[in-house]
């Protein structure tokens, strides 16, 4: 089984958002792994493996709109069903 089961990914859109900012508040508030938070102030890219993705969306709310979510089951895809 793997340790972080959800591959959460999504779209930020927001003003003054800083990747780095939204990197250190994840490295403090959540567990999980393989993470990536590409953009500028306006448009983020956030990519993440939990096992709580709607905290990650709750968080990521606060800092605009979100849209383009994808929650995929890793488990369930490396059992070969659909995630």
């Amino acid at each position: 089984m793997l340790e972080y089961r959800y591959d959460t990914q999504l779209l930020i859109e927001g003003e003054d958002l800083s990747e780095d900012a939204i990197i250190d508040y994840f490295t403090q508030n959540f567990k999980g792994d393989c993470l990536l938070a590409v953009g500028d102030e306006e448009l983020i890219k956030i990519h993440y493996h939990t096992n709580e993705p709607w905290k990650v969306l709750e968080y990521c709310r606060t800092l605009g709109e979100i849209y383009d979510i994808v929650v995929e089951d890793m488990d369930r895809q490396a059992r070969g069903l659909k995630g």
